[in-house]
Order: structure tokens, then C-alpha cells, then sequence
């Protein structure tokens, strides 16, 4: 067997820091609003990062399925954007030092990556990890942005209520990690957040927001999330006065706000998947409200955040 700690390399010795918390924040799988990714770099922006260990891409990320940009000028390749799976050190506004894998979501030797990340959960007595999704479902912006827990212990957990039962998707490196992890007896929460579907294309800051939030609620971390909700505020307002402008998209707000109303009443199917009587099925209404949005801009508009 291949030695996973060939996939790493040490930025330097490995820190003192404890018994840490690792949150894990791969992007590439389903990401609905940016919400991981916003929440990712939130976190390396407001705090100072220290680089722990860089994960070999080269073995990882298959270049040709999604291809990393470069930027041509005039004459000449002037920069080349080359893909980062790294591991960083940061502390929250307490002085709490934790650990944060940003980057990518490897393509290939899933086995073997999750076996390098174990390998360094171990090493930095990491006490508990915590990974961040964002999911596309079938709920209004203007009802509090929802939640589905998972961990391999339920008492991490303790409060969540289940929003979806017994459900088959594709499997992610994430996903996948928090598995291994909890067979190996190592504790493992993630978190995935509930993005409007319509929304599901565009950066959505208030699901960053409540990521974060939510990560502070299990761990005990004070993680800054000033900039996301004045950003929320501001996308919040945006999406209303579109919505505002135009009848049938309002009309179509409130049919979603019915179903997620009547299902937090517990009058109503098992999951936001599900049509809801009379209404039309949460597809029809994001479809139809995402096309709504999507054709308010203008030609020479600039793209929405």
C-alpha cells in the first residue's frame, strides 16, 4: 500500500496546538450559493492564516476534467492559477487555535488522500472535524436558512431535527471523509446548508453565514461573520426588490413560503422535495422563479453577485 504521507508535504514542524478542531471546506462537488467556498475564504481573509501542509495536486486533480485557468496578455501567458489543497493553522477572535483544508475536492486516490488526512488528524490530536456542504432545496430566502446535520455520533449533533430521511446521492471526498473518520473512531460532524434552489447559481452569503454559525454552535469557536451578514443584507435586498417588480414571481415566493411553512408544521410529506398538495412542485417554482431573475439582466448588465 502506498504511503499517504507521500501525498503532503510539512510547511515546517508541526504546531503545538492542542486538541483542535478541523474544519474541512472542499469545494468542487455540490456548492449551491458558493456557500463553502464563501465561507472558506471569509475565514483565510479575516484571519491570519498559517500554511501546516500542501497536499500534492498533481496526484489528486484531474487538470482535463476541470481545467485551472490562465490569464493570456498581448503576447504572453502572464499568470497561471495553479489549484491548492492545503492545510492551514488559524485562530478565531478568542485566540483558539484551529485547522482549516481548503481547496478543491480531489478527482482521483480518494482512498488515499482520506488516509493522508487521517494521518494528520492523528498526528495534531485533532479532537473533532467539521465539514461545510451547501445543497439546492426547495425553500424561500425569506424563511431562516435551514440545516442538515450529520455526524458519526449523534450526540454531536444533539438539537438538530432531521429535514430529509433515508435519501441515495453521489458520494464526495467530504462525505466520504466523515465516514472513514467515524469507523476509525474518530469524531466527524458536516454540515449542509439550505440553499433557495433559484438562488442555488449565485453567491449566497447568508448561507456562508449560518455555516459558520453553526460551526461556532458545536465547537465552542468564535468565528467572525461581520462582512458575511452585511453582504447577506445586501443580496437580501437585492432579491426582494426583483422579486418585488414582477407579480407572478412574488406569487410563486409565497407558494414556496407555503410549503416550507406547511412542513415545518408537520403537515406535510417527509423532505422540501416533495410537491405539496395544491401547489406546484418546488422544481416548477424555482424553475420558473429562477428564469424570472435570470432575465432581469439587461444585455449590458454585469453579471449578478
Amino acid at each position: 500500500m502506498l504511503d499517504p504521507r507521500e501525498l503532503y508535504e510539512l510547511a515546517g514542524e508541526l504546531p503545538e496546538v492542542g486538541r483542535p478542531v478541523l474544519v474541512q471546506a472542499l469545494t468542487g462537488f455540490v456548492d449551491a450559493g458558493n456557500a463553502t467556498y464563501l465561507a472558506r475564504e471569509h475565514l483565510l481573509g479575516a484571519l491570519e492564516p498559517r500554511l501546516v501542509a500542501t497536499f500534492d495536486a498533481d496526484q489528486l486533480i484531474d487538470y482535463r476534467a476541470r481545467r485551472p485557468p490562465m490569464i493570456f496578455l498581448e503576447d504572453h501567458w502572464e499568470q497561471y492559477e495553479e489549484p491548492a489543497l492545503e492545510l492551514h493553522l488559524l485562530h478565531d477572535d478568542a485566540g483558539t487555535p484551529f485547522l482549516l483544508l481548503a481547496g478543491p475536492e480531489p478527482d482521483l486516490q480518494w482512498e488515499r488522500f482520506i488516509r493522508a488526512v487521517e494521518d494528520l488528524v492523528r498526528r495534531l490530536s485533532v479532537r473533532v472535524t467539521v465539514g461545510l456542504n451547501a445543497i439546492p432545496m426547495a425553500v424561500p430566502h425569506t424563511r431562516p436558512t435551514g440545516l442538515t446535520a450529520h455526524a458519526t455520533r449523534p450526540e454531536l449533533i444533539t438539537g438538530y431535527e432531521p429535514w430529509l430521511r433515508r435519501v441515495q446521492v453521489p458520494g464526495s471526498a467530504g462525505n466520504l471523509l466523515e465516514y472513514r473518520l467515524g469507523s476509525h473512531g474518530h469524531d466527524a460532524i458536516g454540515f449542509a446548508v439550505h440553499v433557495p434552489h433559484y438562488l442555488a447559481q449565485a453567491g449566497y452569503p447568508a448561507a456562508a453565514q449560518e455555516l459558520l454559525s453553526a460551526v461556532s454552535r458545536v465547537t465552542g469557536l468564535l468565528l467572525p461573520t461581520g462582512n458575511l451578514r452585511s453582504a447577506a443584507e445586501l443580496v437580501r435586498a437585492d432579491v426582494d426588490e426583483q422579486i418585488a417588480q414582477n407579480a407572478e414571481a412574488g406569487a410563486l415566493v409565497r407558494g414556496l413560503e407555503e410549503q416550507y411553512d406547511a412542513f415545518v408544521r408537520g403537515r406535510q410529506g417527509t423532505d422540501l422535495l416533495a410537491d405539496a398538495g395544491p401547489l406546484p412542485s418546488a422544481e416548477e417554482l424555482g424553475a420558473e422563479l429562477e428564469r424570472f431573475l435570470a432575465e432581469q439582466n439587461r444585455p449590458n448588465d454585469p453579471p449578478r453577485p
